[in-house]
């Protein structure tokens, strides 16, 4: 299911990316490239990338550099990144990738059915990470939008609120405070009128 989320390919060799956009190409997302690590970091702080997949080793900033850095940035913390290497097992270089959040550390050459298994699911799980993220901006805004005080002779949006009057009495405000059936009608005909409305 293609999203406006692009997935970032990152290695200093033109056939390793070419290579990997050709096994990407199936899943129908947009695929960009870059060919360093201060090109890959300046891409993700432009924002719309799902899913980084990184060479470990690559002159100057390296794959881990890359990941250190995303880390620290609140925009970028969340994006799955999966490290690519072609220097075989690596005990310390899985401990310390892993120590950054990296979700998978996949040994060149890769596989490409492989890939693109792993690349579908962190993608998926990272689209819905920010749907739901969103969603609870939305809630949050509505609940602090219905959490202000209502006009004086306005229902209240929480209907088990009772009825506010606009500062004059009737004969049941000056009882001493118990509910007659007269209260429960009123309260039970706004509820109605709400699931009506």
């Amino acid at each position: 299911m293609p999203s406006d989320a692009k997935i970032l390919i990152v290695d200093d060799h033109e056939d390793t990316l070419y290579a990997l956009e050709s096994a990407l190409a199936p899943l129908g997302h947009l695929v960009t490239r870059a060919t360093s690590g201060d090109d890959a970091l300046k891409e993700v702080l432009r924002g719309q990338v799902g899913l980084l997949l990184l060479d470990v080793r690559m002159p100057g900033v390296s794959g881990l550099d890359v990941v250190r850095y995303m880390r620290r940035v609140e925009q970028t913390q969340h994006i799955p990144v999966i490290l690519l290497t072609g220097f075989g097992p690596d005990t310390e270089l899985s401990a310390t990738a892993f120590a950054l959040g990296v979700a998978d550390l996949v040994m060149k050459p890769v596989d490409p059915w492989t890939l693109r298994t792993k690349v579908r699911y962190l993608y998926d799980a990272h689209q819905r990470r920010r749907a739901l993220e969103a969603e609870v901006r939305e809630l949050r805004a509505r609940t602090e939008e219905r959490a202000s005080p209502p006009a004086p002779g306005r229902l209240h949006p929480d209907t088990r609120v009772p009825l506010q009057r606009d500062g004059h009495t009737d004969a049941r405000d000056k009882r001493d405070g118990h509910t007659d059936a007269r209260d429960i009608r009123d309260v039970r005909d706004v509820r109605e009128q709400d699931r009506t409305a």
